[in-house]
C-alpha cells in the first residue's frame, strides 16, 4: 500500500462513523423485527422482493442477486419461510436445477404485518434524527455509492452465476455477508407448483 492508498484521519473518521452507524441500525432493525414481528429482516427483505415482482414470483437466483446474497443462503431462508407458509417453492418447467420462489397470500399477509415495526424502526433511528436537508444529501449519496459500485457489481454478480451455471449449480462461490444469516435448515422443499 503506497502513501495515496492510505485513507486520511478525517477520511477514516467520515468511513468509521458511516460504516458502524449503517451496520448498528440494520443490526438493531433485525433486532427489533425479530422481537416484535418474529421475523428476521432477511426474510423481510425476501418477501417484499417477492411483492413487488410480476405475480409475486422469482426464480431463486434472481431473487438472490435482487437480495445481494447467495443462492444457498436464500434458499436457507426460503426453506424456513416455507415452513412458516409464507413461500411456496416450485421447479421451473424445462430446467430440472432451476426452481420458482413464490410469495404466498399468507405471506403478504405477514409482510403487511411487520411494515409497521419495519417503518417505525426505520424513521425513529434515520430519518427522524436528520435534517431535511441530510435527508437529500443521504440520497444524493446514496445514489452516488451505487452508481459508482454498478459495474463492479454486477461483473461480480454475472462471475457468481457463470461460476455456478458452469458447475451444475454447486460451486463454492464467496457469498455477498450482509450482516443477517438466515438459520440453516436442510428440509427438502415441498414443490408447491401454485
Amino acid at each position: 500500500m503506497t502513501d495515496d492508498d492510505s485513507l486520511t484521519p478525517s477520511e477514516q473518521e467520515i468511513w468509521q462513523s458511516y460504516f458502524t452507524g449503517t451496520r448498528e441500525l440494520a443490526a438493531h432493525l433485525d433486532r427489533r423485527m425479530r422481537r416484535e414481528t418474529g421475523m428476521p429482516m432477511t426474510y423481510f427483505e425476501i418477501l417484499g422482493l417477492l411483492a413487488e415482482a410480476p405475480d409475486r414470483r422469482m426464480r431463486m437466483s434472481e431473487l438472490a442477486a435482487a437480495a445481494l446474497s447467495s443462492t444457498s443462503r436464500v434458499s436457507h431462508a426460503v426453506t424456513a419461510l416455507e415452513k412458516s407458509g409464507w413461500v411456496s417453492r416450485c421447479p421451473v418447467q424445462g430446467d430440472r436445477r432451476g426452481w420458482i420462489a413464490r410469495l404466498t397470500d399468507e405471506g403478504l399477509a405477514a409482510l403487511a404485518a411487520a411494515g409497521p415495526t419495519h417503518a417505525a424502526t426505520v424513521h425513529q433511528h434515520l430519518f427522524d434524527v436528520l435534517t431535511p436537508t441530510q435527508v437529500a444529501a443521504l440520497a444524493e449519496i446514496g445514489r452516488a455509492i451505487q452508481d459508482g459500485l454498478g459495474v463492479v457489481c454486477a461483473s461480480a454478480r454475472a462471475e457468481a452465476a457463470a461460476a455456478v451455471e458452469g458447475t451444475g449449480g454447486d460451486a463454492d462461490v464467496e457469498e455477498i455477508d450482509t450482516g443477517m444469516d438466515c438459520p440453516l435448515d436442510d428440509t427438502a422443499c415441498n414443490g408447491d407448483a401454485g
